[in-house]
């Protein structure tokens, strides 16, 4: 269950739908339908029965409901175990309950404000560039071709 702000600042109740442009001085707790633009500098929990499609820029952000768009925190993102979420994560501290499902990329900052590949450059030594360069140009290695197993024979 979401953990709920005790001076939400505003309230999308469950059953309620809002579309368009939200931005908050306070914290937000969404248990119903949301698609638009969203930005606070406080807390955003997205509640159990909380569906929302949206990029959200947040101090931290609780999800419990399902959100389609990314997600930057500045201080931390705690995926709850009823969460779904379709989109990239960066914060500096990520927690995540076990039966949460996800899918995107993850930025674990710990809190340094210089990028991630140059603090691993950094801690790594000289040899970083060549192995970025193996892994591609998006950093990622390739995943390998999948085998199709060949039939037993009796």
């Amino acid at each position: 269950m979401a953990v709920k702000s005790e001076n939400s600042n505003c309230v999308i109740g469950e059953g309620s739908v809002f579309e368009g442009r939200f931005h908050v001085n306070g914290s937000i707790l969404i248990e119903g339908k949301f698609e638009g633009d969203i930005k606070t500098e406080d807390q955003l929990v997205v509640g159990p029965t909380g569906k929302v499609k949206t990029d959200i820029h947040a101090r931290k952000v609780i999800i419990s409901g399902t959100l389609i768009g990314n997600i930057n925190a500045t201080e931390e993102v705690n995926l709850m175990a009823s969460g779904k979420v379709l989109g990239n994560i960066t914060t500096p501290k990520l927690t995540v309950e076990e039966g949460v499902i996800t899918e995107g990329k993850v930025t674990i900052t710990g809190g340094s404000r210089e990028a991630v590949s140059k603090a691993i450059k950094e801690a790594f030594g000289d040899e970083t560039e060549q192995i970025f360069a193996s892994m591609g140009k998006s950093g990622k290695k390739e995943k390998p071709r999948e085998t199709v197993p060949e039939p037993l024979k009796a």
